[in-house]
């Protein structure tokens, strides 16, 4: 393993600090002060400090939040306002979310402090499924969901085929179901204003297989091994 992700890894500091630490000679493995940013450890016999101070890889974690709406999918707020940290204070090592909800959208995130997982997971090159579920303003036809399987131009580009159903219909308003299999910003929302639908409410239901199920709101639980894996899987798959 390269030392600056080990570093990483321990949460003192990003690659790139890591790195930076390293060139300033403030980095030692068995004692030894080590200048090569490029330097190899074996994380199981080597002892890695840094300033004098033993370091050791964080534990990974790994969560499923429903986050309710009013919360941002952020670390923190200048103006004080609530996140999904907040959420999940009785988690002791520093979890950041995987991916954005909009502080008025609830549903589904992923919450870790792995970065090389969460990578994985938002990088635009790898298309994990995301289903959404919205309220939207007005009656939904069939001609503007086939507009939304087929692609919808937005001021950044057209958007990519999606999925698209109709749940119920009511006078003045439906609710429908969006699969993506990107990730722009308020993608949902902008697609559904470009038909003249605006969204009343959003919610996302699932991530790639991942749903809800059994994860009331504000509640969170830690994904398994397996759900692990097969994220991975999926996202390399793809």
């Amino acid at each position: 393993m390269r030392l600056a992700k080990y570093i990483a890894d321990s949460g003192l500091a990003s690659r790139r600090r890591a790195e930076q630490l390293i060139a300033d000679g403030v980095v030692a493995v068995n004692d030894v002060t080590v200048l090569e940013v490029g330097f190899n450890v074996d994380p199981q016999h080597d002892q890695i400090s840094v300033n004098g101070k033993a370091i050791r890889p964080m534990t990974k974690v790994y969560l499923l939040l429903n986050k309710p709406g009013g919360y941002l999918s952020s670390v923190g707020d200048p103006h004080g306002r609530p996140t999904v940290v907040d959420l999940v204070r009785d988690i002791k090592v520093r979890l950041y979310p995987v991916g954005r909800l909009d502080l008025d959208t609830e549903g589904l995130l992923i919450m870790s402090n792995d970065g090389d997982f969460m990578n994985l997971m938002i990088h635009p090159r790898y298309h994990i499924p995301k289903t959404y579920q919205a309220w939207v303003k007005g009656r939904i036809g069939n001609k503007e969901l086939k507009l939304l399987c087929q692609g919808i131009q937005l001021e950044d580009g057209i958007t990519a085929p999606a999925q698209a159903e109709l749940l119920q219909v009511h006078p003045d308003r439906a609710l429908v179901e969006i699969v993506l299999y990107e990730g722009r910003k308020r993608q949902v929302k902008r697609m559904l204003k470009a038909i003249g639908h605006p969204v009343l409410a959003l919610k996302r239901t699932a991530f790639g297989f991942l749903t809800l199920h059994g994860v009331a709101p504000g509640k969170y639980r830690h994904l398994s091994t397996t759900e692990i894996e097969r994220l991975i899987f999926l996202a390399r798959g793809s």
